[in-house]
């Protein structure tokens, strides 16, 4: 999925991709962990962004605007649960297993 075309190379060099990745993976590790999925799919073609990718990150953009006043909110026993998934081959570019994994408190995820 490289840029096809040098207007595509030049449209891509001049937007801030990597550094909005690096942005978003500040806000997932320290407070944001439900963008953590889509952080990582944009993540994988830091090298060669595309136009697509470039309005996936725009769209995160729009999503934690929308939820700019959301927060987590703790409530009963403070339990802490994980839950694990893993996949055999599940990413279709590179044809490589995908883990995720969710860390919960009080009903709220941490990690």
């Amino acid at each position: 999925m490289s840029p096809k075309s040098e207007h595509e190379k030049k449209y891509i060099e001049n937007l801030p991709y990597s550094s909005a990745v690096g942005s978003f993976m500040y806000l997932m590790v320290c407070t944001r962990p439900d963008i953590a999925q889509v952080v990582s799919v944009v993540s994988k073609y830091l090298a060669y962004p595309v136009r697509g990718h470039w309005e996936a990150i725009k769209w995160i953009f729009r999503y934690l605007k929308g939820i700019i006043n959301a927060h987590l909110k703790f409530r009963g026993k403070w339990i802490l649960t994980n839950y694990v998934n893993s996949d055999f081959g599940g990413d279709l570019d590179k044809r490589r297993s995908l883990t995720g994994y969710v860390f919960t408190l009080g009903g709220c995820a941490i990690s």
